[in-house]
């Protein structure tokens, strides 16, 4: 059975990422927000969740009120959801009620675990399951690194640039993974289990911010294909500006857990403000693409460094 319903939230999955080309186009086409396809495919996702839920308060008589409360508040936020697919409303209209939806969700699990002391989760299992949901987006930045390299390739054959273009995005990538490691999550949320849910909520911005990346790649690749009408800058800017907020919540994440600052860390934190600074400049400079992206890479590599040439004590 739960095989059964998982194949049925992949199944929202296709639809919700079918509607996205939609939504797009009906904002370019006439200003109005059309999103029904994609908010269907995220209700089918969450309505199989509920049926999860109910199962698991059957089965779990100590903590059914926990599971109720989980089904209960997803099951209202996907009212909401519902009226956005029948009732048609103006773009605005649409983000401030999708707003107030994601915050009822969100909600939820945080009103579920202070019931009847929570769910009985496994710290390390979900430290785990967060960490391959992570490597899983950093494929996109292996993605948009062969998109960037195979554009140089094709417009100017291996040369220098394609090289370069080639080592900084496999470099951004790696060592973005080896950032997220450097976080204890497992230790920590064993210890301190009433840390998980703002950790939760981190991996959300993490995830995010580690698929801009991929898609910034993308767009340096358009940019040096000639098919973007926008600046070097900008180009870099698009790489740059998610990277920067990826290493920005790494350091949150990690002072929220660990609950202290080392300062070799500090001299991190500086080093990789530095490198970010750098890079904006020597884009603003007119310094190439793939120049940039190289100068780029060394800022994960700076807190990478610092931290495994400096054990932490236990």
């Amino acid at each position: 059975m739960f095989r059964l319903v998982t194949m049925a939230q992949m199944i929202g999955v296709l639809v919700l990422a079918a509607g996205v080309p939609r939504m797009f186009a009906s904002i370019e086409r006439s200003g109005h927000l059309d999103n029904s396809v994609m908010v269907l495919g995220y209700v089918i996702m969450r309505v199989a969740l509920v049926f999860q839920w109910l199962r698991a308060a059957t089965d779990d008589p100590a903590r059914r009120r926990v599971c109720l409360t989980y089904a209960a508040t997803i099951s209202i936020a996907q009212v909401g959801w519902v009226v956005q697919i029948v009732v048609p409303l103006t773009a605005l209209a649409a983000i401030i009620l999708g707003g107030i939806l994601v915050l009822i969700e969100m909600t939820g699990p945080v009103l579920a675990e202070r019931q009847a002391g929570g769910t009985s989760w496994h710290a390390h299992h979900i430290a785990e399951r967060h960490s391959l949901f992570a490597i899983i987006a950093l494929g996109e930045g292996v993605v948009g690194t062969v998109a960037a390299l195979s554009a140089v390739v094709d417009r100017q054959g291996w040369t220098l640039d394609a090289v370069l273009v080639g080592i900084a995005g496999m470099g951004l990538t790696f060592g973005m993974w080896w950032v997220y490691y450097l976080v204890p999550s497992g230790e920590i949320l064993q210890r301190h289990r009433d840390r998980a849910p703002v950790w939760g909520y981190v991996q959300m911005l993490i995830v995010t911010s580690i698929v801009a990346t991929g898609a910034g790649l993308r767009v340096a690749a358009d940019f040096i294909e000639g098919r973007a009408t926008i600046t070097a800058a900008t180009a870099v800017l698009a790489v740059a500006v998610p990277v920067g907020v990826f290493l920005g919540l790494m350091y949150a994440l990690s002072y929220y857990l660990v609950r202290r600052f080392y300062v070799f860390q500090t001299w991190s934190l500086i080093a990789t403000a530095g490198v970010m600074a750098v890079t904006l400049v020597a884009a603003l400079s007119g310094v190439d693409v793939a120049r940039c992206l190289v100068v780029l890479m060394l800022a994960p590599t700076v807190t990478v460094v610092g931290s495994e040439v400096r054990v932490l004590p236990s």
